[in-house]
């Protein structure tokens, strides 16, 4: 269909907050923004492998568990044109210390762990994603209050 697969990990910790990281200034999408764990599926692997290989280079935690939640079509413009994806979110349980994550320097500058109250801090994204990133987080406290873990 035209369209790349992306994978999205949400990560909770044991307290209840979710995890987010920063994007580097240097990167071509979404520089300087809040996100979530994740990106490109790679030719041959499946999402969950996928999901696991972006979860462990991006916070050197290992995926245990995943339950996917949301799938989203959506595009952003590239250097030849439209760039289009289809994003599969998943809340994860992972293996690893959650204080400590490894990120993936220069990709990834800052990490913190945000309540459903500090959710506003993600509408800094606002003009790059149009409030994607948000809608992602609220969903995920939406499914975690539901006590649907993986």
């Amino acid at each position: 269909m035209g369209r790349r697969a992306v994978v999205g990990a949400l990560i909770f910790d044991e307290r209840g907050r979710l995890f987010v990281h920063r994007r580097g200034p240097d990167r071509r999408f979404l520089p300087d923004c809040w996100d979530i764990v994740g990106g490109h599926v790679e030719p041959g692997e499946t999402l969950l492998q996928a999901l696991a290989r972006e979860t462990s280079e991006e916070t050197g935690w290992t995926l245990r568990d995943a339950r996917l939640v949301h799938v989203e079509d959506w595009e952003s413009e590239g250097p030849t044109g439209p760039d289009r994806r289809r994003e599969f979110d998943f809340i994860v349980t992972v293996d690893g210390d959650l204080s400590r994550p490894t990120l993936e320097r220069p990709k990834q500058v800052a990490f913190r762990f945000i309540t459903r109250g500090e959710i506003a801090l993600l509408d800094e994204n606002r003009r790059a994603d149009d409030g994607f990133v948000r809608r992602i987080a609220e969903l995920a406290f939406t499914e975690r209050d539901r006590g649907s873990e993986p």
